[in-house]
């Protein structure tokens, strides 16, 4: 299997992604270390060059490392008719240990490349660079966490045998499983769909405070992460049960697929958007009083504040849409 083009794909833009990561985290140590802009030394000089040149690399490859999210799970998806009892790429995943493993860390390593690039934007916005400490201890974070990543989806795809039998998704999101995907679809409905629509008010309204009236940062901030787990947890528990029209089927993977227009990519795009965005609010807090901020910070989280407020309507809206013509009723 390692020669799909799609794994090949994977592995690929992986090491290269892992590769740059360590040169960047080799920079970033002397950052943190010798970083003085006020300096005019010979080893600034070489510090200040380096920086952009491994800078701007990493701006184009930190978004091929968050695509890299979307094309696993695409490829997983794919597989899923190599494997007896998978229908889908819950199946595939489970095909051996190092399958879920890969994907939950593609999640972690996706959302901080996607702050790091908003913190990216912001530093090269101002003429002495006042996150660019912050980016680079992101970075020394980041790189381990890439190479482990690489190194588990090497493991996951090598290890890939089409002679094992693994789990359907029925089995592994049915209710009285003993594992989380199961509690997530037991959730009750009484409790599910009050919570959800209620964070999305609160997320709408504490977004528009922020915009308009420049108050409840951190609430934002903090709501923003809540109404993503809450939104992931009422996609299974009950939403996706009116784009299925099944009131027993509550697997996140099948979304994914032709049959259901591939909605999948959608919605938990959008969380991701709601996600990021709202951590770089949040890790832009410590910088409000920095004068050479003064005109493109406030610019930034007003953008920062449309996209979440933006991917969180449309995560409602498709739902919404969904459960009014759906024929299920629950």
């Amino acid at each position: 299997m390692i020669q799909h083009p799609a794994i090949l794909a994977l592995l690929v833009a992986g090491f290269l992604s892992t590769f740059l990561l360590a040169l960047a985290g080799w920079n970033g140590a002397s950052i943190l270390r010798h970083w003085d802009l006020s300096s005019g030394s010979e080893r600034q000089l070489r510090l200040e060059r380096r920086t952009y040149l491994v800078t701007s690399l990493l701006a184009l490859v930190l978004p091929i490392q968050i695509l890299s999210l979307f094309l696993f799970i695409f490829t997983a998806d794919g597989l899923h008719t190599l494997f007896s009892g998978a229908m889908c790429a819950a199946g595939t995943l489970q095909a051996n240990g190092f399958g879920y493993p890969t994907l939950l860390l593609k999640l972690v390593t996706c959302t901080l490349s996607g702050l790091w690039l908003v913190l990216h934007r912001a530093d090269i916005a101002a003429p002495d660079y006042p996150l660019i400490r912050l980016n680079h201890a992101l970075i020394l974070l980041l790189g381990p966490l890439v190479l482990l990543e690489w190194g588990l989806e090497w493991s996951y795809f090598t290890g890939l045998r089409a002679d094992v039998i693994t789990s359907c998704c029925g089995s592994l999101f049915g209710q009285g499983r003993a594992n989380l995907g199961a509690t997530l679809a037991g959730l009750p409905l009484s409790l599910m769909r009050p919570l959800y629509w209620t964070s999305l008010l609160a997320l709408l309204l504490s977004g528009g405070l922020l915009y308009f009236k420049k108050r409840g940062r951190l609430l934002f901030v903090g709501l923003s992460l809540i109404f993503t787990l809450i939104a992931v947890a009422a996609l299974i528990s009950f939403l996706c049960l009116y784009i299925y029209e099944l009131p027993t089927h509550h697997c996140p993977f099948c979304l994914l697929q032709r049959e259901y227009g591939f909605v999948g990519y959608l919605l938990y795009g959008s969380l991701l958007g709601v996600a990021v965005a709202g951590l770089a609010m949040g890790s832009l807090t410590p910088f409000q009083s920095k004068a050479s901020l003064a005109k493109s910070l406030p610019r930034l989280e007003r953008n920062l504040i449309g996209v979440a407020l933006t991917c969180a309507l449309m995560f409602a809206l498709v739902t919404g849409i969904w459960m009014m013509v759906s024929p299920l009723r629950l």
